[in-house]
């Protein structure tokens, strides 16, 4: 079964498919070792890795493909794209699903933002107006229909921050008529938001957490809770990044100062698991196999 049409078969199933974001490979492997999926791939983690800086529409569409690519050819798991939005008008964002379809990926974000975004749970967010994002969700359909049909959009409403639910529920329901398969709520400001907006919308509905991270919008709901309310998709966006960064952090902590943390196992993945994780033994096999002076 194509990746594409496994991750439209899940989220229609309305099941609360749960969806960690990724930074970069070795996030998106270890999404995939502890049992995930799908994945989605976190631009607002890729602009903090790769660039260092927040996510405000710095990272160029090139470098958003470039890097999405690595990650959909790392897993075997369905990978949804950012797509941001679109990376300009429709004509852009024809180009934008036509290059994430050709790279593998099963399905990719595309926003009513202003380009340049920024991240959901941030402030200073403005959107376009719902006209102009039903047409661009139009023109990229049609792609999609010719290209893989089963390639999920997944259209998502910053409308709540600017102009309330109201205005996100009317906007969820004309892009889904556009032909969206699911729609993205952003930042609902309560779980009555979230019963709303999944009762109210004709389309499945993505709901996104910031799991165990202090700061986002959108108060914490137990998986099982909005797997009851029928959201279709749960996305987990930045906790990978921000353990991955703790992590980091805690293991600096203990070798600063000019010390070392011998024994300090609690902090680091074992070195045999590691290689494992990136494929070193599949890699000696070819060695082994290709290479005339293979060394033991």
């Amino acid at each position: 079964m194509k990746k594409s049409t496994l991750l439209k078969k899940m989220i229609l199933e309305r099941k609360g498919l749960v969806v960690p974001g990724a930074h970069d490979c070795i996030s998106a492997k270890l999404i995939e070792k502890a049992g995930f999926k799908a994945l989605q791939v976190s631009g607002f983690g890729l602009s903090a890795t790769y660039l260092g800086k927040p996510d405000v529409g710095l990272l160029t569409f090139t470098e958003v493909l470039w890097f999405t690519k690595n990650i959909v050819d790392a897993v075997d798991i369905p990978v949804m794209a950012d797509g941001d939005t679109g990376y300009g008008n429709a004509l852009n964002a024809r180009r934008t699903i036509e290059e994430f379809i050709k790279i593998g990926a099963a399905g990719m974000n595309i926003e009513d933002q202003v380009f340049p975004k920024r991240c959901g749970h941030l402030e200073g967010k403005q959107i376009i107006p719902m006209e102009e994002m039903v047409l661009k969700i139009e023109a990229i359909k049609e792609v999609r229909d010719r290209l893989d049909p089963d390639f999920v959009i997944n259209a998502r409403t910053d409308a709540i921050a600017v102009a309330g639910i109201d205005e996100a529920i009317k906007r969820g329901n004309a892009y889904a008529k556009a032909g969206a398969d699911l729609i993205f709520v952003e930042a609902p400001r309560s779980v009555e938001e979230i019963r709303r907006a999944v009762k109210e919308i004709d389309a499945p509905v993505s709901i996104n957490l910031f799991d165990a991270v202090k700061g986002g919008k959108t108060p914490l709901v137990a998986i099982e809770e909005l797997r009851d309310m029928g959201v279709a998709r749960i996305s987990i966006p930045v906790g990978p990044l921000f353990a991955s960064v703790k992590g980091l952090m805690n293991y600096l902590d203990a070798i600063k100062g000019d010390k070392l943390a011998e024994g300090r196992f609690d902090l680091v993945i074992d070195f045999d698991e590691f290689k494992k994780l990136v494929g070193f033994p599949e890699y000696r096999e070819l060695e082994r196999k290709y290479l005339p002076k293979f060394v033991e």
